[in-house]
């Protein structure tokens, strides 16, 4: 299984038809003081696998990490791929929903994705310190 898109969002959903919505892409956050709160923001991934993975799950873990490379928090998934193959691969779409996420401060932060153990991808996000004036 391979991630064959990933990144932030204001918002995502899969409609009843199967097609991924996604609406405020973006990989930046602004603030005009730190420590600040991101209160919602959506990693979507869809991921790519082949037909002889249908019906199997694969484990993926999300890791949020500071620019020292600090894992601040994690979130740990299953992913079923599902029993049924229109052809040579399959799509899963997976939106994590992700709400008061805490910058400590400006700079660069990132989601690193992992699947069965093996890093696949990071999403990267940044952080700005914005200079509010009167």
């Amino acid at each position: 299984m391979q991630v064959r898109l990933a990144l932030l969002a204001d918002a995502a959903n899969v409609s009843r038809e199967g097609k991924l919505n996604i609406l405020g892409v973006f990989d930046t956050v602004f603030s005009a003081q730190y420590p600040t709160v991101h209160p919602q923001m959506q990693l979507v991934l869809r991921f790519t696998a082949t037909a002889p993975e249908a019906g199997t799950t694969h484990a993926v873990d999300v890791r949020f990490e500071g620019e020292d490379g600090q894992a601040l928090f994690r979130v740990p998934v299953t992913i079923a791929v599902p029993t049924h193959a229109l052809g040579d691969t399959l799509g899963v779409d997976h939106i994590i929903a992700l709400h008061n996420v805490r910058l400590a401060a400006p700079g660069r932060y990132v989601f690193r994705v992992g699947i069965d153990g093996v890093d696949a991808l990071v999403v990267p996000l940044r952080a700005e310190q914005v200079v509010v004036r009167h």
